[in-house]
């Protein structure tokens, strides 16, 4: 990371910064005063309330300056029509001053833990930055770039989106070597209304590549294997199926270890990780992909995914009160959802899925969830279903053959929770799956709790 002064930020975004400030130099930037570090520009929004009535506290804090469209003050600022574009600017600057190659990853399901791959088999080779936690829009993507070093010479980002344009406009920013597209789920269906509206979204990417860059996608996934309308950058397909230019094959799971074979060319390579789930196999094929692309040794590929470990919060295995936890509380969506309980039903023991809402499915919301219960049915032994949606979920279990009992629906996270410890017993395995929104790590973490 590197200081930018307020003279230069200002040539960047078309904003304007009294002389007597022009030379103060920030180093990263934040919105959040309750987290903004000494040093940092502090980026003024327009939210639920006017962001400017947090610039004394900011200033307090030890803001180095702020981003803004009005001046409040006799503080070092630079003033724009929109900070939030203007971010975007700055952050594209500096990645272009930072001169780094970058990739971008998107998809529906797995995006994160495909970067964190990516990242980590690059990483082998590279000075490497990437874009942390779900820093993934159009305020984190830019403060990520904003934090990265000078020499850095991999950016990895991340790049998410719930309507039409988001993902070009990251694009814009990032202008992408490299694009992978994971998949294309049903998640943000609401607001896109259809799997080829969601492909449409994703296919963004693009928008800020060159036309030289290059492109993988999930070749086992249709909607990306027969595109009604080529892009002009390279494809690259990775995947199980035949015809995938980067193939797994030799897909197992042994005990805790998932192991499988990659094929490009004639080059092989074999690959173990310490994951439970052949859904991961998608995920580590396009970090394969990558690496093989920008150049990493097959055999710095191979130890890079078997020295891998999940994000926190990402299927996180563990054993607490006599039982085996499986925590997947970051997100959710139908696809995800099928692989955690697939990943439950192949553990030895008595099965427990605790399940939260999906969100952000729109109409798909009641057959979605109603599917969801249908198989969860053939993998667990009894379901907990938390939200507004938990009837649908229960129902799909009794269609699904479950007996009504073994089903309940709560809409108290805390009634969950203490019918869950008085059924739970040593060996049991529980799933706690949900969307973010839903914040089930709430309920998980009154179940570890002891009671008094």
């Amino acid at each position: 990371m590197a200081n930018i002064t307020l003279r230069q930020a200002a040539e960047w975004c078309g904003g304007t910064v009294e002389e007597q400030y022009a030379d103060v130099e920030f180093l990263g930037a934040g919105n959040d005063t309750r987290i903004l570090q000494p040093g940092q520009l502090f980026v003024v929004l327009q939210g639920a309330r006017d962001g400017h009535n947090f610039i004394p506290a900011a200033m307090d804090r030890g803001a180095a300056a702020v981003l803004c469209s009005r001046k409040v003050g006799d503080y070092p600022a630079i003033y724009v029509e929109d900070p939030r574009k203007a971010l975007g600017d700055i952050a594209r600057a500096e990645l272009e001053r930072i001169g780094a190659k970058v990739v971008a990853v998107t998809g529906s399901v797995g995006k994160s833990t495909t970067k964190e791959m990516i990242a980590a088999v690059l990483s082998s080779t590279f000075r490497v930055a990437k874009t942390p936690a779900n820093h993934n829009n159009d305020i984190g993507l830019p403060m990520a770039i904003l934090e990265m070093p000078l020499d850095t010479e991999v950016a990895v980002l991340e790049m998410g989106m719930n309507h039409f344009r988001e993902i070009a406009y990251l694009s814009g920013i990032a202008h992408p070597d490299v694009a992978v597209i994971v998949n294309i789920g049903t998640s943000h269906i609401e607001f896109l209304g259809t799997q080829e509206g969601i492909r449409k979204a994703k296919l963004e990417i693009t928008e800020g590549m060159d036309p030289r860059g290059m492109l993988l996608l999930n070749g086992d996934d249709t909607l990306l294997r027969y595109l009604d309308q080529k892009p002009p950058q390279r494809i690259t397909y990775f995947g199980l199926s035949e015809g995938c230019d980067i193939r797994g094959f030799d897909v197992r799971q042994e005990g805790e270890r998932l192991c499988f074979r990659a094929e490009a060319g004639k080059l092989a390579l074999s690959v173990e990780m310490d994951l439970e789930g052949v859904h991961f196999v998608s995920d580590a094929l396009a970090a394969v992909a990558v690496g093989l692309k920008v150049g990493v040794p097959s055999e710095q590929i191979s130890q890079s995914l078997s020295a891998f470990r999940n994000l926190s919060g990402r299927q996180e295995i563990f054993q607490a009160k006599g039982c085996t936890i499986i925590k997947d509380c970051y997100n959710a969506g139908p696809e995800s959802m099928a692989a955690a309980l697939g990943v439950l039903g192949n553990r030895p023991g008595r099965h427990i899925a605790v399940l939260g809402d999906m969100l952000e499915l729109g109409d798909c919301s009641q057959a979605e969830h109603y599917k969801i219960g249908r198989i969860a049915a053939e993998k667990a032994d009894m379901v907990f279903a938390y939200g507004p949606y938990a009837k649908r979920v229960v129902d799909g279990t009794i269609t699904g053959g479950m007996p009504v009992s073994m089903g309940r629906a709560f809409l108290d996270q805390m009634e969950l929770v203490a019918a869950l410890k008085r059924t739970v017993k040593p060996g049991d395995v529980i799933l706690f799956k949900a969307s973010r929104g839903m914040h089930l790590e709430i309920a998980l973490e009154a179940f570890l709790k002891e009671d008094t």
